[in-house]
């Protein structure tokens, strides 16, 4: 009986995530994982059974198998959410978990590509797909747009008018965010092109060859046949598209503030590790050229 009451409040948080507080399909995915792993843990026993140490313990365990931080404090977030739906529903007296401090996550600066090798992977190639691909990396890296972002982006989210696009961001949150004229230029070509295939039926503005919704996946592998060919970084990734927009608007004198706006950050200090990126870089170069740098003097 006690697996099933385990089970079943996991089933009641996951609905309630998807449907009352608008979580991501990732995040759900992730939690119902991390909540089902607590559950083989612990034998599936009753949310009222579940002590403290039991918490403790998961997460040493997780670390001992070489977790990382940042995945074991997600498990703890998950376990907490989930007790505290049950406090609240009564079913719990307490939330055990309430006073567990996750591990410290290590501070990881955000990677970005350098201008010229963000304008290289923009140069056309000869492939069949190349003006779409140009106009859906203008976009993302012209109004640092998630991939998530980008690839939902439906037909009437777009005025080339006003060089503006509606972007449906995490939690379902919505952003007008400007286009910079190239990438609406780019966009527009790709649009009289996607128009001349008579898709009638799919909102999406950029599709694939079958002529539906063009996928995340698909734009990673897309960047790497790009990289490869113009000579970038390999390791590119969609967001370090973003994170590389970010970097050079801070670089070129933006408000953090804005920044955030744009990026459809929550909060600033998600932004603000933009700031220490740039002062990181700047005592790189200062290492690298100035005539007396590692000679502190008193």
């Amino acid at each position: 009986m006690a697996a099933a009451d385990f089970r079943t409040a996991v089933s009641a948080y996951l609905q309630e995530l998807a449907e009352v507080r608008l979580a991501s399909p990732h995040t759900i995915a992730a939690y119902r994982r991390d909540l089902g792993a607590f559950g083989e843990h612990c034998g599936n026993i009753g949310l009222q059974q579940i002590t403290r140490l039991q918490v403790q313990d998961w997460l040493v365990v997780g670390h001992a198998k070489g977790l990382a931080a940042a995945t074991l404090a997600r498990r703890l977030s998950a376990l907490t959410g989930l007790l505290d739906s049950a406090v609240q529903a009564g079913i719990c007296p307490a939330n055990v978990a309430a006073g567990v401090r996750p591990p410290k996550k290590s501070a990881r600066l955000p990677r970005t590509l350098p201008p010229e090798q963000t304008a290289a992977l923009m140069q056309p190639t000869h492939a069949s797909a190349d003006r779409r691909d140009l106009a859906l990396l203008a976009v993302m890296y012209g109004a640092g747009l998630r991939v998530s972002e980008a690839v939902g982006l439906d037909l009437h989210d777009i005025d080339l008018h006003s060089c503006e696009l509606r972007v449906l961001g995490k939690g379902s949150k919505q952003r007008i965010v400007p286009l910079p004229a190239t990438a609406a230029d780019l966009l527009g070509q790709w649009l009289d092109e996607r128009l001349l295939g008579l898709v009638r039926d799919e909102r999406a503005v950029f599709l694939n060859r079958f002529g539906q919704r063009l996928t995340a996946r698909s734009v990673q592998r897309m960047l790497k046949t790009r990289a490869l060919e113009s000579g970038a970084d390999i390791s590119v990734t969609p967001h370090r598209l973003r994170h590389s927009f970010a970097t050079h608007l801070l670089a070129g004198g933006v408000d953090l503030r804005a920044i955030q706006e744009l990026l459809g950050h929550a909060s600033l200090a998600t932004t603000e590790r933009y700031t220490h990126l740039d002062i990181a870089k700047l005592t790189e170069v200062y290492d690298r050229s100035h005539p007396r740098a590692g000679r502190r003097d008193s």
